[in-house]
């Protein structure tokens, strides 16, 4: 087999040292917090309701507990800057060349109803920073189109054909549309492994808002080819290009605390690491053997496709024998984030689905422990909500109960003296400062890392335009959290209660939330907060300010979601110096490159149709015509039934225009060039002028030659 894993590699024991440690340094801390916790309650958690309160706090306190503790390494790893188990250092000294002919890439770009324009100027931005590495001959890049919708699909097909042209990028651009786009990605990804994976030693996976730097796709490459026993290396993206006011304070985090979480990870996990998906290098031959993602027997949500597949995959190239290794010192990799608050519980999710997909495969034989936590972990990044929430209106319970029920101050056991409450403020305020240090003192080492590598933190706008960043982005994510938090609730609970969710097309523009939108969406949180701020005020009014934070964020949760996805706001915040990041302090080449190409002008066309209106372009314009019908697999001729529907088809096109037809009814002549040809022939033989208007024809005056 090429590229044989080594057994036993050199960082294992290293990885059980560190994990040991890592559990003593939450396990620890979580067994004095709680019992802290229990002491500060009426019984002292000696009732049904305080023992369910301290089990659940345990849980979200060792969970805080994992974040900061990784954070702390990060730092760490990051301020003295020696790492032996740096996977960079394995290019260190080399220039860009891949000395290897045989190393070939393939670069996967999988697309399902996307934005075309964006697609191809991210194409052509990496196409280009790869050609001045000198090493592009070594890599082929691949269009997989999951398309569903008739005229991106047309446009689709045009846009890669003229980049092709353009870019003399023909036989090393491809593009390939699936007639079923079973499995989503992952069945997108695999599907390539069958029919071209073997041409290839790797493949670097891409999401379509993907952009990566020529040099940084040359350097994964190297690592790759120095480190035989590595499967796939993981670089982290960072969030770029968005305007909306949530989006920037989204990108604004990922820049100041990403690096440093980025580092703490790789230092618990080494070869271990997670795989996410997208702006990765996957070592193509083990993936297509041994990392098929299964499909779950049984019914319902848990069962079927998994959704996070990345994760799965992972775990299947370690338990193979490869190492998963995250490159968190690998810059030259961006991604974009949801524009919206709305668009980004939408896709949590879908991620909330496929994550607790996750819990049937724990115990998975032949899985590593690390990957058994790293699924443990996924279904609690959406899990801890639920239990955050239940954390929550346990403790809200406990303070009408103290109100409602009568306390026992005598025991069954026979005493001379009664067991009174006893308040212990200076124990309360540890613990609460005790949690606030696990959640806010990682985002103070973030920022002395800046200050330490780039005084005077220009990159960010300067120390004052940093610190102020730091304090809102706390503000508006404290005031986000109990949202997030509900609507995450609402997900766990409803995927466990059967409820599916579908595969949707993401949103990659700052146009923002509509009022409308919002309200439809938030009104029941809405209600849900003003209820349960009722409740606890009307019953122990000494309680209220302490869920006051939660209950507003809920009251106002529509107005929020509104507000920071405006656009003009996070401009404002901008403009003001405020939420910067580094790519807009000083803007890279290929980010500057992605700008102008989504700038370029569309091409001339004798025919006024719209690029956006496929379909009929496909049917009117004779060359879109014939690029669509050439890239179609080879016509057999149906069922007699199934001909006379196409025919039918062909006969209400004519009759009624392009408008007349639905989406599926356009798909389905857009898969068969027979009908299609047949329609394209009379749709030219028109001679009816308001017709052929319809069809993007101007036929001359009667009377004209």
């Amino acid at each position: 087999m090429r590229d044989a894993p080594i057994p036993n590699p050199a960082w294992n024991r290293a990885a059980s040292w560190r994990r040991i440690l890592l559990i003593a340094l939450v396990l620890l801390p979580t067994i004095a917090a709680s019992r802290t916790m229990a002491a500060l309650l009426p019984s002292r958690g000696g009732t049904a309701l305080e023992l369910l309160l301290v089990v659940v706090f345990a849980v979200l306190f060792a969970w805080i507990s994992v974040g900061f503790w990784t954070a702390s390494m990060g730092f760490v790893l990051l301020l003295f800057k020696n790492n032996r188990f740096s996977v960079s250092r394995a290019c260190e000294g080399m220039d860009l060349t891949i000395a290897d002919k045989s190393a070939r890439t393939a670069v996967l770009i999988p697309i399902y109803n996307e934005d075309v324009r964006r697609v191809l100027a991210g194409l052509r931005t990496v196409y280009t920073s790869l050609g001045k590495t000198g090493s592009s001959d070594r890599f082929d890049f691949f269009l997989l189109s999951d398309t569903t919708d008739p005229d991106i699909w047309v446009a689709e097909e045009e846009g890669w054909h003229r980049f092709c042209r353009e870019e003399n990028a023909s036989g090393r651009v491809f593009y390939r549309r699936r007639s079923s786009n079973s499995r989503r990605k992952s069945g997108n990804v695999a599907d390539f492994c069958r029919r071209w994976g073997k041409n290839y030693r790797y493949m670097i996976v891409f999401d379509a808002d993907s952009i990566m730097a020529g040099t940084t796709m040359v350097r994964m490459v190297q690592i790759m080819e120095a480190r035989p026993d590595m499967g796939i290396l993981q670089t982290p993206p960072a969030g770029v290009n968005r305007e909306t006011l949530i989006a920037r304070a989204q990108q604004f985090a990922n820049h100041v605390y990403g690096p440093m979480f980025a580092a703490g990870l790789h230092f618990w996990q080494l070869g271990d690491a997670q795989y996410w998906g997208h702006n990765a290098i996957i070592r193509t031959e083990p993936f297509m053997k041994h990392c098929q993602v299964p499909r779950l027997p049984g019914k319902g949500p848990l069962a079927g496709d998994i959704l996070s597949h990345d994760f799965v995959e992972a775990a299947l190239m370690r338990r193979a024998g490869y190492g998963v290794w995250l490159a968190y010192d690998l810059g030259g990799s961006w991604e974009e984030t949801p524009p919206t608050l709305l668009d980004e519980l939408k896709r949590d999710r879908r991620w909330c689905q496929g994550n607790l997909q996750h819990m049937r495969l724990i115990f998975t034989r032949g899985f590593f422990p690390a990957h058994r936590a790293l699924f443990l972990n996924g279904i609690l990044s959406y899990g801890s909500a639920l239990l955050w929430l239940a954390f929550l209106l346990l403790s809200s319970a406990q303070a009408v109960a103290e109100v409602f029920f009568e306390p026992v101050y005598f025991t069954g056991t026979k005493t001379l003296f009664p067991q009174w409450p006893v308040w212990h403020p200076h124990w309360a305020l540890t613990l609460l400062g005790s949690t606030a240090v696990l959640l806010f003192l990682p985002k103070l080492f973030s920022m002395v890392l800046i200050l330490l590598k780039d005084p005077p933190a220009r990159s960010f706008g300067g120390r004052a335009n940093l610190a102020s960043g730091i304090l809102l982005e706390v503000g508006l994510s404290t005031l986000l959290a109990p949202v997030r938090m509900i609507f995450h609730s609402l997900f766990v609970a409803a995927t466990l209660l059967g409820k599916s969710v579908g595969w949707g097309t993401q949103s990659r523009d700052d146009r923002g939330s509509s009022w409308s939108e919002a309200v439809s969406a938030h009104w029941w949180g809405t209600l849900f907060g003003a209820l349960w701020g009722a409740l606890v005020y009307l019953a122990n009014p000494s309680f209220f300010p302490w869920i006051s934070p939660i209950v507003v964020s809920l009251v106002l949760s529509g107005p929020l979601s509104v507000f920071t996805s405006r656009a003009s706001l996070g401009r404002a915040f901008r403009n003001a110096g405020l939420l910067l990041i580094p790519e807009e302090v000083e803007l890279p080449a290929e980010l500057a490159a992605l700008e102008e190409n989504l700038r370029r002008p569309e091409p001339y066309s004798p025919f006024a149709i719209p690029g956006r209106e496929g379909f009929l372009r496909a049917v009117t314009e004779p060359l879109v015509h014939a690029l669509h019908t050439s890239l179609l697999l080879r016509y057999r001729k149906g069922a007699p039934a199934a001909e006379a529907a196409q025919e039918h088809l062909v006969e209400k096109a004519l009759a009624g225009g392009p408008g007349s037809l639905t989406a599926g009814e356009k798909m389905k002549l857009l898969k068969d060039p027979r009908h299609l040809a047949e329609l394209h022939r009379r749709v030219w033989e028109l001679e009816d002028r308001e017709a052929a208007a319809l069809w993007g024809l101007v036929l001359p005056p009667a009377g004209r030659g």
